[in-house]
């Protein structure tokens, strides 16, 4: 597997890396527990995936979990599913996200796009999810209630969230851009007792009224006893009649209590994050106050190097699983961001940039999309002063080669460049870097801790340097509890374990190289297979995206009826590119030389955008699905799409070349 970069782009300083976390917990295991690591990460990470008890309890030790009741053991039973870890012990999440925080600390920092921004402190931050809690609680809010919020990125989700936990409550939570009836589909599936919803929120330069919304979702949640009204943009509330009690967020907050958080067992349920739901309900994925604290602790203490004094700026919307890592840089005892707005306005497309510098921030995390975008209209972050930063953090897709040079040129030679594989199913990371890793242009450093990775060929065999399924052969704490309202298992257990009995089978294609990283080739559901050839569609983005006349590109390989195989690739051009034969002869030399003669399309037609999920994913499977002529309502659900009308373009796509190769073959 070649890459551009064959040897190290990055290697951390070595005092800087000396001077980590994940090396600090090295030192500790060695002397706690006996183990040859030092402060190699490759023995680390093996002592990590083979001693299971060993790690995890470690990890307990070493960020002190403070248990009510003490666990009986680390690791009753290992199955895949259903694993049963730390069996006895009792804890609360939200007490460990509030106990690192003295009273003048800055737990959150409030930001928008104007700019404009305020501080929480760990004092007002624990009053008000005191206060919420007790408001819940009157409310007739318990342990294993449902609470959902309907809520931008701002403070307010995250007090609101931290009181539910506080009490033993399910958290959900959806942004404001999604329609009601699409966040309906999510939340009434959990029969919550209270909605939490805000007035709108910024995005563009405009302020999006969602006080409509917000009642048109009450209504459509039958069980609930109340609603809590934010005021987050200032629109006042109008006297429309709720289907239940309603409570002004002010009131919510002004009460002076003291906060007693609800022991509960490890793997009591937390919060439910849910699938996409591109191609039918989205699925409510269940994780555990247990696991998410222990698996959060790990990979924002040690792989991100966060604690006191740090400062985390990750951008974001509350229905995207890094929200929930926003969330918990408290467990740290470290400062969270949280950010009402577009991530590049048209007014001022470097903002994050600028709000980095100025509250100093130390994590800056983003997706490829958008680091690409800064490349290419020419944003040059270096205006503003970035010297605070250590880590810039991206994930979502895989972050291509051409991407490294510029995060070097534009926000430092000193920065980390952290491209993070994982899923919404673990709420974490599969692989990733570390602070004294060295980072490979185009690939991710290592698996993470505790991370058991293998790349599976066809046969289900270990493979090195080869394309393979990605597998985790050993439980993680994060791992689902289950799936909501799936009794028996069995979705779940098709989801993960169908293709491989006892091992998780995540459905990306990777590359384990033979010096210890991992390279993602994009999802094993939608790989190109030309003439028994598998192809991630990944690499061909890669090339075609860093071409100054593409803003973004989508290649699919579609099975056709007779037996052939067609591979389009969709392009968005640039403003004031035009798709002629001169720039499809660069597009296919572009791919002949940057991956292969075998990834050369069949086809470059050009679309007016890509369709996406919410969370920002190309829709690869749905698109293939409507060219090859499925039904659309069994395809997608549009309101899971970021730009539904798309939907549309690709059907007459699929259906126009039926039709050609229906008249051809007269």
């Amino acid at each position: 597997m070649n890459t551009p970069y064959p040897d190290p782009f990055f290697t951390p300083d070595p005092q800087a890396a000396a001077d980590s976390r994940i090396v600090d917990f090295a030192h500790w295991a060695a002397r706690h527990r006996g183990v040859a690591v030092d402060s190699d990460y490759a023995s680390l990470h093996l002592w990590s995936v083979t001693d299971l008890e060993g790690f995890w309890s470690a990890v307990w030790e070493y960020f002190d979990v403070d248990a009510d009741t003490p666990y009986e053991r680390v690791l009753e039973d290992e199955r895949m599913p259903g694993a049963d870890w730390f069996p006895g012990a009792t804890l609360n999440y939200a007490h460990h996200a509030l106990r690192n925080l003295g009273d003048d600390d800055t737990a959150i920092v409030a930001l928008d796009e104007t700019g404009a921004g305020y501080e929480v402190s760990g004092e007002r931050l624990r009053a008000q999810v005191a206060s919420v809690a007790a408001t819940l609680r009157d409310l007739g809010v318990g342990k294993g209630d449902r609470v959902v919020g309907y809520l931008p990125n701002t403070p307010h989700a995250i007090i609101a969230f931290l009181a539910a936990a506080s009490l033993g409550a399910v958290w959900s939570v959806c942004g404001q851009d999604y329609a009601p009836r699409a966040a309906a589909d999510r939340f009434a599936q959990l029969e919550p007792t209270v909605l939490i919803t805000a007035d709108g929120y910024l995005f563009n330069g405009v302020t999006h009224d969602r006080r409509d919304a917000g009642l048109e979702l009450a209504t459509a949640l039958p069980t609930l006893k109340a609603t809590l009204l934010v005021g987050h943009v200032g629109l006042p509330w109008p006297s429309h009649t709720y289907p239940s009690l309603v409570v002004p967020w002010e009131d919510a907050t002004a009460r002076t209590e003291q906060l007693a958080c609800t022991a509960v067992p490890f793997d009591h349920p937390l919060w439910v994050v849910f699938s996409s739901g591109t191609t039918g309900l989205p699925k409510g994925i269940v994780h555990g106050h247990g696991g998410v604290l222990l698996e959060h602790l790990k990979t924002l203490g040690l792989h991100s190097d966060l604690g006191p004094g740090d400062r985390l700026l990750w951008y974001t919307t509350t229905h995207w699983m890094m929200w929930n890592l926003v969330a918990s840089t408290l467990l740290t005892g470290a400062t969270t961001c949280t950010y009402d707005g577009s991530p590049a306005p048209f007014t001022r497309p470097d903002v994050l940039w600028e709000l980095a510098a100025r509250h100093r921030v130390t994590v800056f995390g983003t997706s490829p999309q958008y680091l690409l975008g800064m490349a290419k209209f020419g944003i040059d972050p270096s205006v503003h002063d970035l010297s605070s930063i250590r880590v810039v953090g991206c994930t979502g897709s895989a972050l291509p080669a051409s991407a490294y040079p510029w995060v070097r040129d534009h926000v430092g030679g000193h920065v980390l460049l952290a491209s993070v594989s994982g899923g919404t199913d673990i709420v974490s990371g599969f692989a990733g870097s570390a602070p004294n890793m060295p980072v490979w242009a185009g690939e991710l450093s290592a698996p993470y801790l505790g991370v058991a990775l293998v790349a599976y060929d066809p046969e289900g065999i270990p493979v090195v340097d080869q394309v393979g399924e990605l597998v985790v052969t050993r439980p993680l704490p994060s791992m689902p509890l289950s799936f909501w309202n799936d009794p028996d298992g069995s979705r779940y257990r098709d989801a993960y374990f169908a293709s491989y009995p006892g091992v998780w089978r995540h459905g990306d294609w990777i590359t384990l190289t033979s010096h210890g990283s991992v390279i993602v080739h994009g999802r094993s559901d939608s790989t190109l297979n030309r003439n028994g050839v598998r192809l991630g569609s990944a690499d061909i983005h890669d090339v075609v995206e860093r071409l100054p006349e593409i803003t973004e590109a989508l290649v699919i390989g579609a099975e056709e009826p007779d037996g052939g195989y067609w591979m389009p690739l969709f392009v968005v051009l640039a403003a004031g590119a035009e798709l002629d034969d001169g720039l499809r002869d660069r597009i296919r030399d572009a791919i002949r030389t940057g991956a292969s003669p075998r990834h050369v399309p069949d086809e470059i037609l050009e679309v007016p955008a890509i369709p996406h999920t919410r969370t920002g994913k190309k829709l690869e499977v749905p698109v293939k699905r409507l060219l090859q002529g499925a039904p659309a309502e069994q395809v997608v659900n549009p309101a899971a799409v970021d730009a539904p009308e798309l939907i549309d373009h690709f059907v007459r796509l699929g259906a126009d070349r039926r039709g050609r190769r229906s008249a051809d073959q007269v």
